[in-house]
């Protein structure tokens, strides 16, 4: 059954108002998905207190179908915009930025680089913009990367930059021509049914504000006109509609986007935390890691909001976490704990195990042991786990280290005879290649180029 135990649920919903009380924040509102399905809304205080932050009763109540602004997490929308064009031949993740946009500076910037902030260009557009409280238009960011820094080597290390992910926004318009807003809404929003998700606050929505840190008071935050700036951190969104972006990275829309180009945004492309090295980053998503599990996801601020979504892809759990205010808050500890504890206080069963595709004649004598480097490795035919790794007959091979079972294996699907690719695990893309004696039985087979035999040998035997 998809819901949760009564009394882990009432611990939940504790956890969250303490979060609230203790913010001294107006309003949290959080939603609990699993498989697409949810499995609790909590929302605790006014989403709305007047303009003086005193309110009593709220002008409006928290809930799951309020409009919050979610900050940064707009990123993990762009970045799904930039997946989708480079799998449609539109550009390639390698590309530089001058190859899209004319630009007076930084044209060298790589669009992966910028994806995963290790492009070393500055944090902001060029000028006081926080001060202004408004983003640049298009021209006035273009024009202005003549005076941008770049204030690492590229690739030198993580530097967390908006400037670069409103440049990307750029990109997707350039080679759609069209709008970042429109291929937005024309590529996500409507084919996910994120009918909620808007660049503009709509009815209800929150109001944000800053809290007082010396005083029980609440200080009404400006709206942030994002411009040109828009694609780093513009979106509205309610919990209802964020709770399904966070299922579709659970469970990608191929409408949207490939179950693999998914994987490959999770891959970790750099550390930010070098010290204890709990969070990385993936193609425009946060990898925190937890033990022995890594949820992804995105935190967001903007002026009187701030916002989290975490996700643990294995068992579709997906927790988001939206406030109204500026100040104190930290949604993204947060929906990390509730995720953790959800994870650990109810584990999902896992599915029933059955038998598989059968085995296709040329492969069941590859089956079992083989030797490679002094090192035994197993060989066998699996199905179903996860039916994006199985080929056209309804499995794949996985290749294993005998010593340590418990370490992912190498999983390959078929490539022409008696040639195997490697999709996922070590040695991901290169070709396994089946050698045959006359009777066509399997007497050798090379792993990308190293010979594998189902004899312990020496090197050239």
């Amino acid at each position: 059954m998809n819901e949760l135990p009564s009394a882990l649920a009432g611990s939940l919903e504790r956890k969250v108002s303490q979060a609230q009380r203790g913010w001294c924040a107006p309003s949290v509102t959080v939603r609990v998905v699993r498989s697409g399905t949810a499995l609790l809304d909590v929302s605790v205080g006014g989403a709305d207190l007047g303009g003086d932050g005193r309110a009593d009763p709220p002008l409006l109540a928290a809930g799951p179908d309020v409009q919050y602004r979610m900050g940064s997490i707009t990123k993990t929308f762009t970045a799904v915009l930039v997946l989708q064009a480079r799998d449609a031949g539109l550009l390639d993740l390698d590309d530089r930025l001058d190859a899209h946009l004319d630009v007076p500076a930084h044209g060298a910037l790589s669009l992966r680089r910028m994806l995963c902030h290790l492009s070393g260009v500055q944090r902001e557009p060029v000028g006081e913009i926080w001060e202004a409280l408004q983003g640049p238009d298009l021209p006035t960011l273009i024009a202005d990367l003549a005076q941008a820094e770049a204030v690492l080597a590229p690739h030198q290390r993580w530097h967390y930059s908006n400037l670069a992910y409103a440049l990307l926004g750029q990109v997707v318009a350039q080679v759609h021509r069209s709008t970042w807003p429109d291929v937005l809404q024309h590529n996500v929003l409507e084919p996910l049914g994120l009918h909620r998700t808007t660049l503009e606050p709509i009815a209800p929505a929150a109001r944000g504000y800053f809290t007082d840190p010396y005083a029980d008071r609440l200080l009404p935050e400006p709206l942030f006109p994002g411009h040109a700036f828009a694609p780093a951190a513009e979106l509205w969104t309610t919990a209802a509609d964020l709770g399904r972006w966070a299922a579709f990275w659970a469970a990608p829309d191929p409408k949207v986007l490939a179950a693999g180009t998914v994987a490959e945004m999770t891959h970790l492309h750099t550390m930010a935390d070098q010290e204890r090295w709990t969070l990385g980053w993936g193609l425009g998503l946060m990898l925190h890691r937890r033990d022995e599990r890594l949820l992804v996801g995105h935190d967001g601020a903007m002026p009187g909001f701030l916002a989290s979504m975490v996700v643990d892809r294995g068992s579709q759990l997906g927790v988001v976490v939206l406030t109204n205010t500026s100040r104190a808050a930290e949604p993204g500890a947060l929906a990390l704990e509730l995720a953790t504890t959800i994870l650990q206080e109810d584990p999902q069963p896992q599915p029933v195990w059955r038998p598989g595709a059968p085995v296709p004649a040329d492969v069941e004598d590859l089956l079992g042991p083989w030797w490679s480097e002094g090192t035994q490795h197993l060989l066998s035919w699996r199905c179903g786990d996860d039916a994006a790794l199985d080929g056209p007959e309804g499995g794949h091979l996985e290749l294993a280290l005998a010593a340590a079972p418990e370490r992912t294996p190498a999983v390959l699907r078929r490539d022409g005879t008696d040639r195997w690719r490697v999709v996922s695990g070590r040695e991901q893309g290169e070709l396994l290649r089946v050698i045959r004696d006359e009777a066509g039985g399997a007497r050798r087979m090379y792993w990308a180029t190293y010979p594998m035999t189902r004899r312990p040998m020496p090197f050239g035997r």
